[in-house]
């Protein structure tokens, strides 16, 4: 984290000195010294970091990276407070500014003093930490551990099999992968975040007699964080020949690693071998180890057990390769374990009634993490079945976790995961601790809540986006941040870290000084800080807190001082997320937070922005989702920075409403100025002004999403020709005024090939031509299109085509789909067809389908009879469908059973009046009584 903040403050200062030269005068001078002094102290930070993360670092060293880390936080909030004082004399102009900078001229120049003044005793105190680093002896590479360090991972391949729940399922799944499959050589790896018992599997399978007997020679080797490759062929050739209890090779320690390979694959040339390596981190392992296994195709195989998703999927470019993710335990299996483990001593190893609640409890904590459930265990077992004791455990794991020295190898374990981070890693994996445990993060919101603080950097050729994205996927493939929700498409929507990586995030945010254990007395100098129901006086400020970014959750009750004390107490701040908080204004003093670079009102009772809006220069989010703005100020044109404009109602999506594509409006001289933004939606087509309001959309080219609301078929061509010259869009969505007005898209001639999303609300009579030029759509949506030809065709020829809805879409009264159509779609929604007949699926058509949804459709008379050959089918859902087409599908008595008893949940919905209504499971008992209360009411009716 050290390197990450002395870095921070180096990309910071370049553009300072180069673009503020003219306004610094002496302070000039100390910021050119001290970037010099950083860049001297950054080359060996790594090496101190390295230390400060082992054992192996003495109290001085650990101090002098503290020291680095707090001296480039310092420098960094004294070059915010020039950018408030600089910003504040541009803005001073004409007479009565002459009168107020005359005023102020004496406070002006204190203030420039005392800045001076500040960054003179930085450069001093940034010396004083580069004369030190020589006195520690860093180094300019990153240290190794020492000899006498203690791996706390020794010794989990030797856990009792005992002690083991819930592994016999993969475990057989693997033997079978050893013994059997394709004669190539073929890797086998293991993933899963640390902890998840990965080794201990990998033992039991390579131990197992049917994998001893099946291959001629063995070998484990534990890999770990050392990249000395040649050490590694050593043990291997060694463990060759010690399984057949011949001697090694004359000379190996003296051999170098050409002649390593050489004589491995000499000795395995004509074998049938199977070879273990444990915990892998680095994808160039793989590219040397390779060559010392030869194929010889009698069913060779390696197991390699690793963190990492990109280094089990690098072997691909040389073997077969399959991945086995194991995933935490289930909470039953979970609490199985605790048990088998808390009463080994015991003759049933039984868990009694009294504690089953408090074994729940532990192991929810714990989130099915094997490693951390056996540690917690054996704890257990020295308390026997104290109810207190039990109960103090449960209370106070967290402290637990980091003091007791049972429980401590937890810890230290699943910090290896971030210590091997890169700093830019570690920096966006520590923030993702300031959100509750065990809470789930939209990845948009903590994409742009990283870029806000600065954790991202833009790359060539790549938006600050982009990079975001490949940050949270390296973060995922390395088992440190699991995924909530994955569209169909492959998105990660939600993400989260386990609850026992937050605890490690949690205590070195603390250490680091950058969140506060308790929020009642919110003094010190956290950079981040979680506010929720709990009392916060924000006013008990001194006017130079550090805060960079405050994030409400759960507020019943703002404090009505709230803006008052964030624009006098907190001036650096750069990001407010007031998700969901009961506020229905938006006051003036907002503007006064000019660093703000991430404002959220998402789902607030906001109605309208303060003129003030327009003075936030350098904000990068504006988020109004769900919030009562209908209009935006013309002062918004102002932020020149700003990239994500989000304005639409938070029930845009419901299909069944038209009228729910309220956008906002927005003058099109605001539009046009805008010219950093890259996501801009929904905002409403000004039509009284259709061309103008056009061209100042055709200026936005960095746009990557654009959503339009009440588009009048007037304005149609104006909006092709703007969206024609979007060269990067990805995302497109146009709502007409309403159901019944026709969008008039058809002289797009040039849409954006880059386009993967596509929503249009409104007729369109056919498809416009153009369709067929988007070859990387994977996701469409029609509703209301009115379409009554066979256009529709055009889509199954997509080649990436992966989710089609359409709603009201088709008014013909047959669909069919062809063979060799729709080759990838994997979610296909037939909503309100009203006037469909016929539906036909040939032999070969939508080989990929997993969902299926179709209804109501009250002249269907049955289920396509080629739906039994969609062999990849896992729901099939019916909405509101005849009760005489539901019955043919019932179990047992219905005769088109039989085309969809092969799809594992089939479904039946029905609304009620307009609201939500039920969902039943064909066979579901519940189902025959909602026909029968049908019917029973309807003869009450009649009578």
């Amino acid at each position: 984290m050290a390197e990450a903040a002395v870095n921070l403050v180096l990309e910071r200062l370049i553009p300072l000195l180069n673009e503020e030269a003219e306004l610094l005068s002496g302070f000039h001078a100390q910021v050119a010294d001290i970037k010099l002094e950083l860049e001297f102290v950054s080359s060996f930070l790594r090496d101190a970091d390295a230390r400060a993360a082992t054992e192996e670092s003495s109290d001085g060293s650990q101090t002098w990276v503290k020291h680095v880390r707090e001296t480039a936080y310092s420098i960094e909030d004294v070059i915010d407070e020039y950018m408030l004082y600089a910003a504040k004399r541009r803005d001073q102009h004409g007479f009565m500014a002459f009168l107020k900078k005359t005023a102020g001229l004496i406070k002006g120049l204190k203030e420039k003093r005392e800045m001076v003044s500040r960054m003179q005793e930085l450069k001093g105190r940034i010396r004083e930490i580069g004369e030190k680093s020589r006195r520690f002896g860093f180094n300019v590479t990153s240290s190794s551990r020492g000899v006498g360090h203690v791996d706390p991972r020794a010794g989990l391949h030797f856990v009792e099999s005992d002690a083991l729940v819930g592994i016999e399922a993969s475990k057989n799944e693997l033997v079978g992968r050893l013994i059997g499959g394709a004669a190539m050589r073929t890797v086998i790896s293991v993933v899963g975040m640390g902890g998840v018992g990965k080794t201990t599997l990998a033992k039991k399978v390579y131990d197992d007699p049917y994998v001893r007997g099946h291959f001629d020679c063995h070998a484990w080797i534990t890999v770990s964080q050392s990249n000395n490759m040649v050490e590694r062929l050593r043990t291997m050739l060694r463990r060759f020949h010690e399984a057949k209890k011949e001697l090694p090779p004359g000379g190996i320690d003296a051999m170098d690693t050409d002649e390593l390979i050489s004589k491995t694959r000499e000795y395995l040339h004509d074998k049938r071998y199977v070879v273990v390596f444990d915990d892998v981190w680095n994808e160039d392992f793989w590219q040397v180890i390779q060559y010392a296994l030869p194929e010889n195709n009698s069913g060779l195989r390696i197991i390699i057990t690793t963190r990492s998703t990109s280094v089990a999927e690098f072997c691909k470019k040389s073997s077969a390769v399959h991945v086995h993710n194991l995933e935490p335990l289930s909470l039953g299996m979970a609490q199985e374990l605790l048990c088998r483990t808390a009463f080994q001593f015991d003759r049933q190893k039984q868990c009694p009634n009294e504690l089953k609640d408090l074994s729940f409890d532990i192991v929810r904590k714990c989130g099915g993490l094997p490693l951390a459930i056996v540690a917690i265990g054996g704890l257990l077992s020295t308390r026997g079945r104290d109810v207190l004791q039990w109960k103090r455990l449960r209370d106070g794991l967290s402290a637990q976790l980091a003091s007791n020295p049972h429980l401590t190898c937890v810890k230290k374990i699943l910090s290896f995961s971030y210590h091997d981070l890169p700093h830019y890693l570690k920096s966006c994996l520590l923030y993702m601790g300031v959100f509750p445990r065990s809470y789930h993060i939209l990845s948009k919101r903590l994409i742009r809540l990283w870029i806000a603080e600065g954790l991202v950097k833009e790359k060539q050729g790549v938006t600050l986006e982009e990079a975001a994205k490949e940050f949270l996927a390296m973060l995922i493939n390395r088992s440190l941040v699991q995924v909530g929700w994955r569209d169909y498409t492959g998105r990660v929507r939600t993400c989260r870290v386990h609850d026992l990586i937050h605890e490690v995030l949690l205590s070195k945010l603390e250490e680091l000084n950058l969140t506060q254990p308790s929020q009642e007395s919110c003094n010190g100098t956290a950079r981040y800080l979680l506010i929720d129901d709990r009392a916060c006086d924000l006013s008990r400020r001194n006017g130079n807190f550090q805060t960079h970014s405050i994030i409400f959750f759960s507020w019943s009750v703002l404090p009505k001082s709230l803006f008052e004390d964030l624009s006098s107490n907190f001036k650096l701040l750069r990001e407010l997320d007031l998700e969901r908080a009961p506020l229905d204004c938006l006051p003036e003093e907002i503007g006064n937070l000019l660093h703000l670079r991430y404002l959220s009102l998402r789902d607030s009772q906001i109605k309208m922005l303060p003129k003030s809006i327009g003075k936030l220069h350098n904000l990068l989010t504006l988020d109004l989702k769900g919030t009562l703005v209908r209009e935006i100020p013309d002062e918004i044109k102002g932020l020149c920075n700003l990239q994500y404009l989000v304005c639409y109602t938070t029930d845009v999506d419901n299909l069944y409403n038209f009228n729910t594509h309220q956008g906002v409006r927005i003058n099109g001289s605001v539009v046009g100025s805008l010219e950093s933004l890259e996501k801009l939606h929904y905002v409403v087509y000004q039509h009284q002004n259709s061309s103008g309001f056009g061209k100042a959309l055709g200026r936005l080219n960095r746009l990557t999403k654009l959503g339009i609301s009440k588009l009048k078929p007037d304005c149609g061509e104006a909006l092709c020709d703007a969206v024609g010259q979007m060269h990067y869009l990805h995302s497109l969505r146009i709502s007409a005024v309403d159901a019944g007005e026709v969008l008039q898209l058809q002289s797009m001639s040039s849409p954006p090939l880059l386009l993967e999303r596509l929503r249009l609300h409104g007729r369109l009579g056919k498809l416009p031509g153009w369709f067929s030029k988007l070859k990387n759509l994977v996701k469409i949506s029609l509703e209301w299109s009115g379409i009554t030809d066979d256009s529709l065709k055009i889509l199954g020829g997509l080649p990436k085509l992966l989710e089609l809805r359409l709603h009201e879409a088709y008014e013909g009264v047959e669909l069919q789909y062809e063979q060799g159509q729709f080759l990838k779609l994997k979610m296909l929604s037939l909503r309100c067809l009203y006037q469909l007949k016929k539906l036909g699926i040939e032999e070969g058509a939508l080989p990929c389908l997993e969902i299926f949804e179709i209804g109501p459709a009250p002249q269907l008379p049955e289920v396509p009879t080629n739906i039994s050959n969609l062999g990849c089918l896992k729901v099939l859902k019916f909405v509101d469908m005849p009760k005489k087409f539901v019955k043919k599908l019932l179990p047992g008595e219905g005769p088109d059973y039989w085309k969809v008893e092969h799809i594992p949940d089939v479904h039946v919905h029905y609304y009620n009046q307009g609201l939500p209504g039920e969902t039943y499971k064909l066979g579901d008992s519940r189902l025959h009584e909602h026909f029968h209360s049908r019917l029973h009411k309807k003869l009450k009716l009649e009578t």
